[in-house]
Parts: C-alpha cells; sequence; structure tokens
C-alpha cells in the first residue's frame, strides 16, 4: 500500500476515534467555557443538593440526573448517565466514609452483596441501550406507591432493628436484594439507595441507620460498575463531571453527618418524601409528559 495512502487510513481512524470520545477529550484551558454561567450555577447548587439527600436516604439522582436533562436536552443519554454517575460515586463514597465512622459492618455480607450488585449493575449499563425504560415505568410506579403506603402505615418501620435473621438467610435475601436493585442502578439510576434502604429495612430488619450505612457502600460498588461500562464507552463530560462531584461531595458530608445526629425518625421523614418525589416524577413521565 502507497506510503499517503496508509497516512490516510491512520488519520482517518484517528478522526474516528476522537469524534467518538469527544465528550472525554478536552482541553484545561476550555473547562467550563461552553457553558452559560446559569448553567453552571444551578448545576452547583442541585449537585450539593442531591448529594445531601443521596447522602441520607438515596434518591439524590432525582435531583441530579434531571438537572442535567433540562440544561443538556440535545445530549445523547447515556453521557448524561455517565455524568451523573460520575458525580454521584465521589459523593456516595464521601457519605459511606461518615457512616463508616458510626456503624459496624458485617464485612462477609456487605462484601457478597456488594459482589452481586457489581456484577448485576454492569449488566444493567450494558443493557442501556438495547432496554425500553418507558415500558418498566408504570411497574416502578406501583411498586413506589405500595412503599408508601407501606412505609406510612408502620410507624416504627426502622426504628429499632426488628430481625436477627440467621447468616445464610442473610446472604439469601441479600444478595436478591443487590441484583435486583444493582440491575436497576445500572440502566435506569434514581432512586437506587432509597430501594437499598427499604430492603434492609423490611427483609433484613436493619434500622434506618444501618441501613442506610451499607446501602451507601453498596450503592459506591454499583456507580463503580456501572461507570466502567461508560467511560469504556465514551459516555460522560469530564468537566461537568468533575464540577459535580466536588458539589456533591460537600452534600454528601453536610447529609451524613446531619443523618447521623438526628437518627432513624429523621431518616423515615425524608425516605417518605423521597419516595412521595418519586411517585410524583413518575406519574409525571406516564400520564403527562407520554
Amino acid at each position: 500500500m502507497p506510503f499517503s495512502a496508509t497516512r490516510y487510513l491512520q488519520a482517518n481512524y484517528c478522526c474516528q476515534q476522537i469524534n467518538r470520545h469527544k465528550y472525554i477529550i478536552m482541553s484545561p484551558l476550555t473547562l467550563f467555557t461552553d457553558y452559560s454561567t446559569l448553567t453552571i450555577l444551578s448545576l452547583i447548587f442541585l449537585a450539593f443538593a442531591a448529594g445531601f439527600i443521596d447522602s441520607i436516604v438515596g434518591g439524590g439522582g432525582l435531583i441530579q440526573l434531571p438537572a442535567l436533562l433540562v440544561n443538556f436536552p440535545k445530549s445523547p443519554l447515556p453521557v448524561l448517565f455517565g455524568t451523573n454517575k460520575l458525580a454521584a460515586f465521589f459523593g456516595t463514597t464521601v457519605a459511606a466514609y461518615e457512616y463508616s465512622r458510626k456503624v459496624r459492618y458485617n464485612f462477609k455480607l456487605l462484601l457478597i452483596v456488594s459482589f452481586f450488585s457489581f456484577i448485576a449493575s454492569r449488566l444493567g449499563a450494558k443493557f442501556l441501550s438495547t432496554i425500553n425504560t418507558e415500558t418498566l415505568r408504570p411497574i416502578v410506579l406501583i411498586i413506589l406507591i405500595v412503599i408508601a403506603i407501606y412505609t406510612f402505615m408502620k410507624k416504627d418501620l426502622g426504628s429499632v432493628q426488628t430481625k436477627t435473621l440467621p447468616f445464610t438467610k442473610q446472604i439469601f435475601f441479600g444478595s436478591i436484594i443487590g441484583i435486583l436493585v444493582g440491575f436497576y442502578d445500572g440502566f435506569f439510576g434514581p432512586g437506587t439507595g432509597s430501594f437499598l434502604v427499604l430492603g434492609f429495612v423490611v427483609v433484613l430488619g436493619f434500622e434506618f441507620v444501618t441501613a442506610s450505612a451499607y446501602s451507601k457502600v453498596i450503592n459506591c460498588i454499583t456507580n463503580i460498575s456501572a461507570l466502567i461500562v461508560f467511560i469504556k464507552q465514551g459516555y460522560y463530560l469530564l468537566d461537568l463531571g468533575i464540577l459535580m462531584a466536588i458539589c456533591n461531595m460537600a452534600g454528601s458530608f453536610t447529609g451524613s453527618r446531619i443523618a447521623l445526629k438526628k437518627g432513624n425518625s429523621f431518616i423515615r421523614l425524608i425516605f417518605l418524601i423521597i419516595v412521595a418525589i418519586m411517585i410524583l416524577k413518575y406519574s409525571y413521565d406516564i400520564f403527562i409528559e407520554s
């Protein structure tokens, strides 16, 4: 093959790769120059709020992901999902560390549930582009309504540890929770922490503070799993991801400190508020937006 033709093919290939990863490759000098001041300020505030709420009982994605969707309506959905995951990972890591200073973990249970969550989350992220998530929204809405009614009626839910299951049963039920919630986190995302908290409270009998502590660690693992997929495919905005991660960490630090100070009743209240917001969101998506 002539040298010029070889160089042409090499250059063409490089252009294709750069175009494929256009959401990642950027000069530090151009960071944030493509966004308005209002966009940056709104993302700073909402990322902080998302970290604050998520560190208490999960559901930060209900704030952070819509913020990205509103500000970047023309961006590919996987890119926004990846950016959200990037910011959420760092915030959740801060919350997990704060909880670990006060809550004693059963590390065997935590590792096994995290392992299944990791695998399921990666599968969920891979299926993101092949599954029509719209068909699942009504199912999620029904589940949320049942959760809200159950939590509201059970006034003492999560106030104290209500069960002492044998370790084998904890592993079995915990693994099922990890698989279901991990898969949901990979391809859907918002509300993952809340579902984890509820699973540990209702199924394993944990109190809310302990359930939140476990959910933060597992959520870190599922975020890493999904992030691997998004990063390999070039689906994230680096500059916004870094900015939102910093704000998310600040919110998570503040929220986890308050949650540990206020205790189970406070977390239960925030949980009900987040579930109510999720019900409104999914109802809007199903009955109005569609």
